[in-house]
């Protein structure tokens, strides 16, 4: 794409982070929305929106306008926000892990097989053609939820001064605040691997397109078994255990596969192949956090995903333009593996925090 446009490489790598930024905004927006006028609308207008972006992003003769489509495709993330309120509006709270563990691991197959189609795409007709899959799935997308998608939340009176008074519910409540900032950092090392495993596929180990659409694929695997493990065994292990163990399965990997190029013996397979670690940890993090944060006010729940999934893709906005700034030819990999060790740990003690603090309540009988 650089090449197509004659643009620089980092500003068209800035497209992943622009993205995952304006995915963080809308977030924001969509769930006080849905609450307020309902999930089906909400998604039905999101999704027609997205198909209208990506031909956008299809059609594009120049940098700037592709990267202002691009940003507009991030209007999708209604569909991901709402599809988390409305499990959080069907079953209890004590499900809703499950339950989500289970729809993520369908989901999982897609970003598994996205990056081989899109290498055979963009080898038989060029980067468009991705873009043209896109609006594609989204006519398909809209049709299914307009035939399918009956509404689960109900319609509440106030408008908008109603739902910015009930904001602080959320704001106050240190468990929502860290089940939020859990998820946010877990999958921030996935981001980050978002920004900086192209510029390593291929500028520091000459990978082709073709290939390196099959590597990148690797978390995607671990993603799929983490939410299988969540949706199998979340009820009956609790949400902390099953977060406490997946951000040590994604600090593992990450400083494996650190301490692996620091003696001197990394390469193209052991950098992908520890990846996997970074999914499996994602799916038991993920889909546990996010049912911790909803059940704090199930009638707020889909300002709770909203604000939580912001927090979450706007660290990971930052953290995917971070380490694609900081990696060349001669730092090699130690930036992004660094980065996704870090935070990795970091999560790993923020839901040790939780956890203490929920002994001490418990303890003194206060939910």
């Amino acid at each position: 794409m650089a090449d197509y446009f004659n643009a620089d490489y980092r500003l068209m790598q800035l497209s992943v982070a622009l993205y995952l930024a304006v995915n963080a905004v809308l977030q924001l927006i969509v769930g006080p929305l849905s609450d307020r006028f309902g999930r089906r609308p909400v998604v039905l207008i999101g999704v027609a929106l997205f198909v209208v972006m990506s031909l956008g992003c299809a059609l594009a003769s120049t940098a700037g306008t592709f990267l202002l489509f691009r940003m507009g495709q991030a209007v999708i993330v209604t569909s991901m926000v709402l599809s988390r309120a409305i499990i959080r509006d069907m079953v209890p709270a004590s499900e809703a892990a499950s339950m989500m563990g289970y729809v993520t691991m369908g989901m999982a197959v897609i970003p598994m097989i996205a990056p081989g189609i899109g290498g055979v795409l963009d080898t038989l007709w060029g980067w468009q053609a991705s873009f043209w899959l896109m609006a594609i799935s989204g006519v398909a997308l809209f049709i299914l939820c307009w035939k399918d998608q009956g509404e689960t939340a109900l319609r509440r009176e106030g408008g908008f001064a109603r739902q910015i008074k009930d904001m602080p519910e959320l704001l106050t409540s240190p468990r929502f605040w860290g089940y939020a900032c859990c998820s946010a950092l877990t999958s921030g090392a996935f981001f980050a691997y978002l920004g900086g495993a192209t510029f390593i596929g291929q500028e520091l180990f000459g990978m082709s397109k073709l290939r390196l659409g099959f590597f990148f694929g690797a978390p995607a695997l671990g993603y799929m078994a983490g939410n299988f493990i969540s949706g199998r065994y979340s009820v009956r292990i609790g949400i902390n255990r099953m977060i406490s163990t997946g951000t040590s399965l994604a600090a593992f990997g990450t400083g494996l596969s650190l301490l692996i190029f620091i003696l001197g013996f990394g390469s193209q397979y052991s950098f992908f192949a520890f990846m996997t670690f970074v999914g499996l940890g994602n799916g038991m993090v993920i889909p546990n956090a996010t049912a911790g944060a909803l059940s704090v006010r199930p009638h707020l729940a889909g300002s709770a995903s909203g604000l939580s999934g912001s927090i979450m893709l706007g660290g990971g906005a930052s953290l995917s333009a971070l380490a694609g700034s900081l990696l060349t030819h001669e730092t090699g990999a130690f930036p992004l593996l660094w980065i996704m060790f870090l935070v990795s740990c970091a999560a790993g003690i923020v839901i040790w925090l939780v956890s203490i603090r929920e002994r001490r309540l418990a303890r003194l009988g206060i939910q």
